[in-house]
């Protein structure tokens, strides 16, 4: 099995694949996608989470986060939702240690009750009930 660290799959764009780019970032559709058109976001510069991106590549992170959000939107109008996320470290998930943003498409219906959305990284959290 390969390690996608080494060497970094995301520093290789050609392998990791371009939808759109910027100077400072690219999306790229997720190789293991949680639900169809799952795409990420991902800085060209070599960092490791999210909490090193600079202020120009957060801007054009966020600039990409809206050009697929719109193209997603356009082609496909059972997309009513989106969750947007990274893990950061290995004890939140993530394994490729070269910041990456998730845009995840969601869909009615594709979970039974999606109540609590991204909580659902720790699943006992996801459903709750608002105190009166």
């Amino acid at each position: 099995m390969r390690d996608p660290n080494n060497p970094c799959l995301f520093c290789n764009t050609k392998e990791s694949g371009v939808v759109h780019e910027n100077d400072l970032a690219y999306a790229s559709y997720d190789s293991y996608p949680v639900s169809k058109d799952h795409c990420l976001i991902i800085p060209k510069r070599h960092i490791k989470d999210y909490f090193d991106l600079s202020q120009n590549e957060l801007i054009a992170c966020d600039e990409l986060i809206k050009i697929v959000k719109n193209e997603i939107i356009n082609k496909d109008q059972s997309v009513k939702g989106f969750n947007i996320g990274t893990n950061i470290g290995k004890d939140s998930g993530q394994s490729i240690f070269h910041c990456h943003i998730h845009l995840i498409p969601r869909r009615v219906g594709d979970v039974e009750n999606p109540q609590g959305g991204v909580r659902s990284v720790i699943p006992n959290k996801q459903h709750y009930k608002r105190q009166k």
